[in-house]
């Protein structure tokens, strides 16, 4: 292949809830001999999955899988108020590494069929994140996905509440949400939109550079919902080929012109780098950006506890202050480094149930 330039679209790759999801299972991994149970994909991503399951992760569709007194953590995509319950009575540590902008939907779904709320909820079906939050309150939400689950619709004396999955491509939204006002009339949304900085931000950075591009590369995988939506946008702003990928060894060999490149905000930098690596542009790189990222969220509060208090039996054991952790890595991606690299403890860890 012969690429003339590649455009690197900006934000891109990990968010803040995919960041905080990673840095806790991998203290998990540090702090729990083998196996730690992960209920549903820490995050939708085959290789970030690959990566944990090779160091003793066992992801779970049934909390019934976990033996009892095991480690759990729970996805960032959020789950059901029942799960959550099972999880904690099976007796072993249970971390919940729910993104917060996630549990922002959960919140709204309670308090509004409290308040006698009819809830039209937009998503993908069987995703993650529509089950779990569809679970808060399920006697008071409509599902729909299209156009056609909206006029099924029959009216009602309830005011109705509109929310919504929060890695939906923003057109698609604003399609689905618009059609519910026509179809059931005035309705209650949140003050801030459930779609999430990270989805909006890379939808618009993908915006940014489509005039410029004969192809887009969405790094990501297939179960991404947020992936998937960058390149429905893709496709939506002219772009005339967009192929999406897991990892460099899927591009094909008669790319050419200009490339634009994007990840979903499960998807690593590292494939980035290797992916522009073999694509080799003649004339380099150039970066877009469409607005600077600078969110952070704090590691899930059973993890803190957790660490502070290995930290402070350490401390006694030693007889000396040690400063407290606050459980998170500088970066999701050094903490993958970290387990790709195979250092000596991950090599020599024992995959036995513990008794």
């Amino acid at each position: 292949m012969t690429v003339d330039k590649v455009i690197l679209a900006s934000p891109r790759g990990f968010c803040a809830g995919v960041e905080k999801a990673i840095n806790s299972l991998t203290w998990m991994v540090h702090v729990f001999p083998p196996p730690i149970y992960c209920y549903h994909e820490i995050v939708h991503n085959k290789l970030v999955v690959e990566t944990f399951t090779r160091v003793g992760v066992i992801f779970v569709q049934d909390i019934a899988e976990v033996p009892k007194g095991s480690p759990v953590m729970l996805s960032a995509h959020g789950t059901a108020p029942e799960v959550v319950a099972d999880a904690r009575g099976q007796g072993g540590t249970v971390v919940d590494a729910v993104c917060p902008l996630v549990t922002k939907v959960h919140h709204e779904i309670k308090t509004r069929a409290k308040k006698g709320y009819r809830i039209v909820y937009i998503g993908h079906r069987g995703h993650e994140e529509a089950l779990g939050a569809i679970a808060e309150a399920p006697e008071s939400v409509d599902f729909v996905e299209t156009v056609d689950d909206i006029d099924a619709l029959t009216q009602d004396d309830r005011p109705v509440a509109l929310l919504a999955q929060t890695t939906l491509a923003v057109p698609e939204w604003s399609a689905l949400a618009d059609r519910t006002k026509e179809r059931l009339g005035e309705v209650w949304m949140p003050g801030r939109s459930d779609l999430c900085y990270a989805t909006t931000n890379r939808q618009a950075a993908v915006g940014a550079i489509a005039p410029h591009i004969d192809t887009l590369i969405v790094i990501g995988s297939e179960n991404s919902s947020n992936t998937r939506a960058l390149v429905r946008v893709a496709k939506s702003h002219g772009v005339a080929k967009v192929l999406r990928i897991n990892s460099e060894s899927e591009l094909p060999e008669d790319l050419s012109g200009v490339i634009g490149i994007t990840a979903g905000a499960s998807a690593a930098e590292d494939v980035v780098t290797r992916v522009v690596d073999r694509l080799a542009p003649v004339n380099g790189c150039e970066v877009v950006t469409a607005t600077i990222e600078e969110e952070f969220f704090p590691a899930p509060p059973e993890l803190r506890e957790l660490l502070n208090g290995l930290t402070s039996a350490t401390a006694l054991l030693l007889d000396k202050e040690l400063p407290s952790d606050t459980g998170q890595h500088d970066s999701a991606r050094d903490a993958l480094a970290e387990l790709n690299h195979e250092p000596a403890w991950i090599e020599n860890r024992s995959l036995t149930s513990p008794e």
